[in-house]
């Protein structure tokens, strides 16, 4: 051990590994909410700006753990969890998972990897396109004497060149930018940025994008707030988008129901729209003659964008909060 400076002995503490049911009891009840909550971990570990939107996303009669994006790519992420070691039913999942939503990503989190299912996923990197990855990657948790408990990701299996892949694609998006991209990326940067001044948790976002939206996770799987450039109009919405367009109808229902009572609290008219020929439904408000090309409005348009959006919330709240009831 090395001696500080004033000839004393240093106290430093030790690791000692925690069992993970310790920390998360069970995957779907603690694990899975941790994650969504804490996306920058994974992130981190993956060499991704990932931002998770939902949990529980349906995959015809199953459900995947959590679905989202790598922003600075732009690639979905899918990932399936389990607080154990790998096994073939996993694996089966995680294929069936990959198969029903065409992700780019695909990601199996487990305690340990058996060897077999180690040599699947890269056997599945140098068999597939190059634009689909597997990754394996193994949790545990540690503390220091007391301390609470840390996670610890480490990733045991990923496509060949990873680094250079994600270096090389996140180039290739950025010169290709147009100028009307890089207006919306200066501007939901300003906005990421009253967001944080404000103390609003609404967005997990590590890198604006450069489309006309954001969207801006509920928790609930299918459902998203969000903001964007329409049409010479901003749009502040309750996005009602899961797969099963009865699920959709029966939470636009639920609200329509609640209309007297969301536009009383909201403070103003709100445009109910069932999105005919689509499988999804919105609750939304706009405000006109708005153009990404008008920066001299800007700030404005985010104080727009905040305060609707904090309402909406509020009425929503006010009505018994998001209608995640089954159809």
């Amino acid at each position: 051990m090395v001696p500080t400076s004033n000839g004393s002995t240093p106290d430093i503490g030790r690791l000692q590994p925690v069992p993970l049911r310790e920390v998360w009891t069970h995957e779907a009840l603690d694990f899975t909410p941790w994650l969504l909550a804490n996306p920058e971990v994974l992130g981190d570990a993956l060499d991704m700006e990932l931002e998770i939107s939902t949990a529980e996303h349906p995959v015809g009669d199953f459900s995947l753990d959590l679905i989202g994006t790598d922003l600075r790519t732009g690639r979905s992420v899918i990932i399936e969890n389990q607080l154990e070691a790998t096994d073939h039913s996993h694996l089966g999942q995680l294929l069936t998972y990959a198969g029903g939503t065409d992700a780019a990503n695909i990601v199996w989190i487990a305690k340990s990897f058996r060897e077999e299912h180690r040599a699947a996923l890269d056997w599945l990197n140098t068999r597939t396109d190059p634009e689909t990855c597997f990754f394996g990657v193994e949790v545990s948790a540690v503390r220091i004497g007391d301390s609470r408990p840390a996670p610890m990701l480490r990733v045991v299996a990923q496509p060949n060149d990873w680094g250079k892949t994600v270096r090389s694609v996140t180039q290739a998006r950025e010169s290709g930018i147009s100028g009307r991209g890089l207006l919306y990326r200066q501007f939901w940067e300003r906005y990421m940025t009253a967001l944080k001044v404000l103390g609003l948790t609404w967005s997990r976002a590590q890198k604006a994008p450069r489309d006309n939206w954001f969207n801006m996770p509920t928790g609930v799987s299918g459902m998203i707030f969000g903001v964007s450039f329409a049409r010479g109009r901003l749009r502040s919405e309750l996005y009602l988008g899961h797969p099963d367009a009865e699920m959709n109808a029966s939470r636009y229902q639920q609200l329509l129901d609640k209309r007297g009572v969301l536009e009383s609290t909201y403070g103003d008219t709100l445009s109910f729209e069932p999105l005919e020929g689509k499988l999804s439904c919105r609750v939304a408000d706009y405000r006109k003659d708005s153009s990404i090309e008008n920066e001299a409005g800007w700030e404005g348009f985010i104080e727009w964008f905040i305060d609707s959006q904090r309402r909406l919330r509020e009425a929503i709240h006010a009505c018994g909060g998001l209608p995640v009831a089954e159809a």
